[in-house]
Order: C-alpha cells, then structure tokens, then sequence
C-alpha cells in the first residue's frame, strides 16, 4: 500500500504538522558500521519547501547523524501516526549539516525558537517521499514534551554545553568525524 509522491504535498505537511514526534536514519558506507536510528520531539522540524526540510539539532550523547551526513549525506526522516488515521510517512533524502559559523546559519535559525543546547541544524534534500500504512502501528496518547534534554543543557550553560560536546560529539561510534571536529 506503499504511495511515492513527487513532493511533500500540503496534505502530507499537515501530517508532519500535527505529529509530536519523528525518527531520524542514517549508516556509514562500511558494512561494519551502525546504522542510526533517532528519536527528534519538541518544536525542531520546520518544512522549507515542497522538497526540503530542516531540524534544529540539540546536544545529545552521540552524533552519528551528522557523521554519516558528512561522510554520505544519506538520510531518511519517518512520522508515524499514533493517532487515527493510521499513516507512516518517509522522506528520504541527502543531508547537510548547518554549524553556527555557517553563512546559512542566521536564516535558517531565526525559523526555530531558541533552546539551550544548540548544536546544529540539519538540512535535508528530498528526493523521494513516500506513504505506507500504517496499520501496524499502535495507537498512543500524547502527553507532552519532555523537559529533560532542554533543562540539562540549560543547568550546563553554554559553555559546558561546547565543552561537552567536544567530548561526545566530534566522532561518532565507528570513528568516523563529525564537522564540530573541524571547529576550534
């Protein structure tokens, strides 16, 4: 029951619209290597264009995204409905990191509320979006965002923030660098 369309149509970006949460993939090129699969919440995706779109990327404990990115650029973001109606949307495409001292930088995150944590945006090309159904997936309630990740990087402050993600975020889990590894 699969559905390819040439674009994210404007029914398909009130799917995006309404849905709380989305899973970002991405693999290096060796067939050693971790396939990564992401969980994004809060307020991150904005839709750019019929074919692409962008998330603010906060801190976390690893950046595998944006090393496959740099090392490939593939990229597949996928919205499940865990309401009615059922649907699983894929947008699958090529990807590009967006630093701060990026030129494109300003443009694109005045788009996005400020949240402590920063770390990146990443701009996805789409090449191909496509529907399934969606039947198996259950049905959840929603009941909020969690504060957790914004809170933490908030007790860090900005700073500690940088410091960590010196740490954890310039090489991802099969070596490969990250572009915060080019920054000074």
């Amino acid at each position: 029951m699969a559905k390819v369309f040439d674009c994210i149509t404007s029914q398909l970006q009130d799917f995006i619209a309404a849905q709380k949460i989305f899973f970002v993939g991405s693999a290096p090129l060796s067939p050693d290597g971790h396939v990564n699969l992401s969980p994004k919440g809060l307020d991150c995706l904005r839709l750019l264009s019929p074919h692409q779109v962008a998330y603010l990327d906060l801190t976390g404990s690893g950046n595998e995204t944006s090393a496959h990115l740099e090392e490939n650029g593939r990229i597949t973001l996928m919205f499940c409905a865990f309401e009615e109606p059922p649907c699983i949307l894929r947008l699958y495409g090529r990807g590009t990191t967006i630093l701060p001292n990026s030129p494109e930088w300003n443009s694109l995150y005045s788009l996005f509320s400020p949240m402590p944590g920063t770390r990146q945006i990443i701009v996805v090309d789409v090449q191909r979006v496509q529907t399934s159904c969606g039947f198996g997936v259950p049905l959840y309630e929603y009941q909020g965002q969690r504060p957790t990740l914004v809170n933490w990087a908030d007790k860090k402050g900005e700073q500690g923030v940088k410091d960590y993600q010196k740490q954890k975020n310039v090489v991802s889990i099969d070596g490969l660098a990250t572009p915060l590894s080019k920054l000074p």
